[in-house]
């Protein structure tokens, strides 16, 4: 009985958000919608390859031209990485938007869902503020001797066209380890009580199991129920700083998250100041507050290679410094 209704409810959720957007996998695709979208996706790709930033403008949506300079940095930044590479489809979703007004939250529900939730070949994607129409998400690999990335892209039909409306790129691995490496540590750490370290090995390891960070999975959402309860209570969250004190000054820390650099795995810790062009200043603080962190942290040094400090103020200026957590004091 309660599958039942665990059934009936799930069917009447998904029907509430099909009247206003709908998602196909392209296993679900017409052979010539996901012909069209892949050759589209390939296409922007091949034009990122080439460092063709001016093609690529004029392949974009009104609304993506309008702040372009995102896209027009990351294909400067890796350019020679996605020449050197081989490219393949990981997957593509159509997602449609009905009405005649955004929506201020669209959730997309794509595939085959049980009455566990996702399946292998399902996503959910959540997007704010999105116009109606129709929409494509392409997944690409890139491969090269060197590493691996993956290139995915957002697609707004026009006519028969499908127009350029975002670009992403990420590593296929983080520090040299991918979600199940990241997951394994997580675990780790859990079992020896270091919860913090436990927190933010888990939030690599969801990180690097989806391309997006607006994309869900089967994988993400395993690891959410594992580790979601285990979120230490004195970490900030998005519109929560939490205070951090040393030196007679207290410094509001906005955010603390893993970072992957090469083959290490350094901590990232932001912070607010009221002026980040101040070089000398900042540096200063950004000593205190790593050696502070690391004082109420000491787990850390078990865990990462280097700890950075960002004096961020409310203009928009940003100032880092790099400790390795073997100098930290």
């Amino acid at each position: 009985m309660a599958e039942s209704l665990w059934l009936v409810a799930s069917v009447t959720l998904l029907s509430f958000f099909a009247l206003a957007q709908q998602c196909q996998t392209s296993a679900e695709l017409d052979d010539a919608t996901n012909s069209a979208i892949t050759s589209a996706g390939r296409r922007y790709f091949d034009l990122a390859a080439k460092g063709d930033v001016a093609a690529l403008r004029q392949s974009a949506d009104a609304t993506l031209i309008s702040d372009f300079s995102p896209i027009e940095t990351l294909v400067k930044d890796h350019q020679q990485d996605l020449a050197a590479a081989q490219v393949t489809t990981d997957g593509d979703f159509l997602l449609e938007v009905d009405g005649s007004a955004p929506l201020a939250h669209a959730e997309f529900y794509c595939g085959v869902f049980g009455k566990n939730g996702q399946t292998p070949g399902s996503a959910i994607f959540n997007l704010d503020n999105l116009p109606p129409g129709k929409y494509a998400v392409v997944l690409l690999e890139a491969a090269s001797a060197k590493a691996q990335w993956k290139f995915s892209l957002i697609l707004i039909q026009a006519g028969a066209d499908w127009k350029l409306a975002g670009a992403y790129l990420k590593p296929a691995q983080s520090a040299g380890h991918d979600a199940d490496w990241f997951t394994a540590r997580a675990r780790e750490f859990k079992a020896k009580g270091q919860m913090h370290n436990a927190w933010w090995f888990y939030l690599e390891a969801r990180s690097e199991a989806s391309p997006l960070s607006f994309m869900f999975t089967q994988a993400t959402d395993r690891l959410y129920d594992e580790f979601q309860s285990l979120q230490p209570a004195d970490l900030p969250a998005s519109s929560k700083p939490i205070e951090l004190a040393t030196g007679g000054n207290t410094y509001q820390v906005t955010a603390i998250f893993p970072e992957g650099v090469g083959d290490d795995l350094d901590l990232i810790v932001k912070y607010r100041v009221a002026d980040a062009s101040d070089s000398n200043h900042c540096y200063q603080s950004n000593v205190a507050v790593i050696a502070a962190l690391v004082a109420k942290y000491p787990e850390i040094r078990s865990a990462f290679a280097a700890v950075v400090a960002r004096a961020q103020d409310s203009s928009g200026h940003d100032y880092g410094t790099l400790m390795v957590v073997k100098d930290i004091k």
